[in-house]
């Protein structure tokens, strides 16, 4: 009888005792910090420490399955039979392509599959892989997205997403939008992609969370973070069809303590370009560029609970575009110029406590741009001529971004059964816009302001099921009313390898100036610019896409797809209204019209075999059309067609490394017919018309092989390629001074043939 009782004791005690389980969490027998280790069957986690250990504490008896996660590795999971106090160590493997960690969707880091919200990702690799030496360059391989180039002379680009303008993207560095209306003119082509890390992009109004301009979609620029001490320098030559030359110089340098509590990393690009002439008329399709960028990324952990980042870049650039004449410019019979000094900064502070269940992040940014510039033709008429050099068009733009805010994350582990991240917060968020040209009667001066607050539950209901919802309230100073901006997503996965999303979104755009209502544009021997109607009101939005992504990954071989669907209605949309000509040119209205409707499918399709050869790509079909025609320009028939929008469009990319010297890369990008405007003044055009453009292909090609230095640490690689192999690029450009600067399409560059070579350390 004693030793019944003996034995149902101990099983009682053994039974009732709580154990602990701690461990290191390595890769390649390096630590990794801020592993994430959880039990889901009990929801007991916690998050590994600077050195990579870790301690879950008051673990009862049982068996469990422990799984650890850590962003751009596989997921491990280990199950064990908790007896005692046990010591589990984990390895992860790197770079898991299916299941990346993102944070653009939620504002929170969550894996792609768990994500209920679509986000893209274009890896510093890939930008590499496709020879991009700027932002503009690499954004055209995302699904769903197209950038444009939208001035001869000039050569400013916007990005359409979803076949909507610039203007209903968002553009973000760091998850913070100082992307000002100005920067969007040419910032696209300013940002070097040394300075990248990667860039998450959401097709759609899925994440409202981030302001009233992200009915299009998101991109969210990550720059480039200290990992390691490593150091990176490149050299790249083009030359434009012979015709023009272009040199860029990449340097790039990461050095992190050996506590790896702080951490810097330094970036510097230098670019210059000839200009180009296309038809040999003597004026340029592609501008000069002077362009000098340089910046910094640090952080640095007070301890294993708080986080300080901090970033810094500079840019200066100066850009000349028209006649090809090497004098004052405003001699020049067609020109315009553009000198850019641009300063962008961020500081972030992230404290995490309630055993890393609570986060609280602090943060401000923003941007400082000035701008000289000249946009001029010198006139026919005597008379207006001398006039033109007495008071040239000389002018000067002033921008400053500043932006706010501050956010807390609560990690509910038992919220119905299931998991509950609530995110509650607040921003502010200031403009100013100041842009003269005196000699057109040309003058902006735009303050906007937007106070705003967001709250959203991202609920995992049960691991197969998920809800996310959020709502941001905006305050903005030329809305009359507080404008509230609700999403719901809704993700299903009946099996790991598939996800089934479903979102709806509503969102606005402020009756202020945006990207390209500041751009002055050349055309028929004057100039056209645009102004805002006095009782413009704000553009309102109705977003919703269904999707399905499916991954099948095998021993050797991943393959995968996504499927998308998505319509957005636009409520009182901006459009320009012809007002006619004054003594400098045409002048345009913004005005709010009657509904419009932007529809279409979106297709993705991805594979890879043993990381030997991978083949990526997207296509988009679509319609974006007004409800009721409109007037484009005085004397030609109203239309209900979106310009300069093609109802098809996609790239594929196809990537090649049988071994780790040797690697080669094709890419395709692909437009379909789009209407345009083309306005008379030039020679070969003596009346306004619309125009349909034919679809072109663009094909590239890049190779490399790498070798290792002897005796050095570092290896040195050789690389070169052909841009645009087909030439398919415009033939039929307006040719001298009174030619139309819009008159544009087609892809950026010509022909161009590459060579570069890069040393870096591994």
């Amino acid at each position: 009888m004693r030793c019944l009782v003996i034995i149902l004791f101990s099983i009682f005690s053994l039974s009732a005792q709580n154990f602990k389980i701690e461990g290191q969490i390595t890769s390649n027998d390096e630590n990794l910090p801020y592993a994430n280790i959880i039990i889901r069957s009990i929801e007991k986690g916690v998050i590994a420490d600077i050195e990579g250990k870790y301690s879950l504490k008051n673990i009862p008896s049982g068996t469990y399955v422990i799984e650890v996660s850590y962003n751009g590795y596989d997921v491990a999971k280990k199950e064990i039979k908790l007896i005692n106090n046990e010591v589990v160590d984990f390895n992860l493997n790197q770079n898991n392509i299916l299941d990346e960690i993102v944070i653009t969707g939620t504002r929170t880091f969550k894996r792609k599959t768990k994500n209920p919200v679509i986000v893209n990702i274009l890896s510093s690799a890939t930008l590499e892989n496709v020879q991009a030496c700027n932002i503009s360059e690499g954004l055209k391989f995302q699904p769903g997205l197209r950038v444009e180039t939208n001035c001869q002379t000039c050569n400013y680009t916007q990005l359409r997403i979803n076949g909507l303008a610039g203007g209903y993207s968002q553009i973000l560095i760091n998850g913070r939008p100082v992307f000002s209306p100005l920067t969007g003119l040419y910032g696209l082509e300013q940002i070097p992609v040394n300075m990248i890390e990667k860039i998450e992009t959401i097709r759609g109004g899925g994440s409202t969370l981030y302001g009233s301009s992200s009915i299009g979609g998101v991109v969210n620029i990550i720059t480039k973070i200290p990992k390691s001490n490593n150091f990176e320098l490149s050299y790249l030559h083009q030359s434009i069809k012979a015709a023009a030359n272009e040199n860029i110089l990449n340097a790039n340098i990461s050095l992190v303590s050996k506590s790896k509590l702080a951490g810097i990393a330094l970036f510097a690009n230098k670019r210059i370009r000839e200009y180009y002439d296309a038809n040999a008329d003597n004026f340029s399709e592609l501008p000069a560029i002077d362009n000098t960028t340089f910046g910094a990324s640090f952080f640095y952990l007070p301890n294993e609970n708080q986080k300080l980042e901090a970033s810094v870049s500079h840019l200066n650039e100066y850009r000349y575009g028209g006649e090809m004449v090497d004098q004052v410019v405003h001699l020049n019979q067609q020109a315009e110029e553009r000198t850019h000094d641009v300063w962008m900064g961020s500081l972030d502070y992230q404290i995490n406590f309630n055993e890393y269940n609570s986060a609280l992040i602090a943060y401000l940014s923003g941007q400082q741009t000035n701008r000289d510039h000249y946009t001029g033709i010198v006139p026919d008429d005597p008379i207006a001529t001398e006039a033109h050099l007495i008071n040239p068009p000389y002018g000067i733009s002033e921008t400053t971004t500043l932006q706010g805010g501050a956010q807390l994350n609560q990690r509910i582990n038992q919220f119905f059964k299931g998991t509950n991240v609530l995110t509650l917060g607040g921003e502010y968020q200031r403009d100013v816009v100041l842009d003269v040209i005196p000699t057109y009667s040309y003058y902006i001066d735009q303050m906007t302001e937007s106070k705003a607050l967001f709250l959203q539950s991202d609920w995992e209901i049960i691991p197969a099921l998920v809800l996310l919802s959020g709502i941001r309230m905006e305050r903005h100073n030329l809305v009359d009313n507080l404008i509230f901006s609700p999403r719901i997503s809704v993700m299903y996965k009946p099996q790991p390898s598939l996800q089934i999303r479903t979102t709806w979104s509503s969102g606005f755009r402020a009756p202020q100036a945006f990207d390209t209502d500041l751009h002055i544009a050349l055309a028929g021997g004057g100039v056209s610019r645009i102004s805002l109607a006095e009782n413009l009101k704000e553009e309102r939005s109705n977003s919703f896409s269904a999707s399905i992504n499916y991954d099948h990954p095998a021993e050797n071989y991943i393959f995968g797809f996504t499927l998308e669907g998505f319509y957005t209605t636009l409520i009182d949309p901006f459009f320009l209204v012809p007002l006619g000509e004054d003594e400098f040119g045409e002048r345009f209205e913004k005005q709010n019209g009657n509904t419009a409707r932007v529809q279409g499918v979106t297709l993705e399709v991805r594979t890879n075999y043993k990381k030997k050869i991978q083949i990526e790509t997207g296509f988009n079909i679509q319609s974006s059309r007004y409800n009721d025609a409109i007037e484009v320009l005085d004397g030609l028939p109203s239309t209900r067609e979106f310009l300069r929008t093609p109802n098809q469009y996609g790239f594929a990319n196809l990537n090649l490394r049988l071994n780790q010297k040797f690697k080669s890369s094709f890419s395709y990008v692909y437009t379909g017919p789009m209407k345009l405007l083309h306005i008379a003044g030039a020679p070969e055009q003596s009346m306004d018309v619309f125009f349909t453009s034919n679809s072109f292909s663009e094909l590239s090609f890049k190779t490399s092989y790498s070798f290792e230095l002897i005796n050095t640490a570092a290896k040195l690689e050789i690389f070169g390629g052909i841009k645009n192999i087909l030439d398919a690029y415009q033939t039929d450009f307006d040719s001298g001074k009174n030619r139309d600067s819009n008159y544009i399409y087609g892809p950026a560059m010509p022909k161009t043939a590459f060579l570069g070579l890069k040393i870096s350390s591994f």
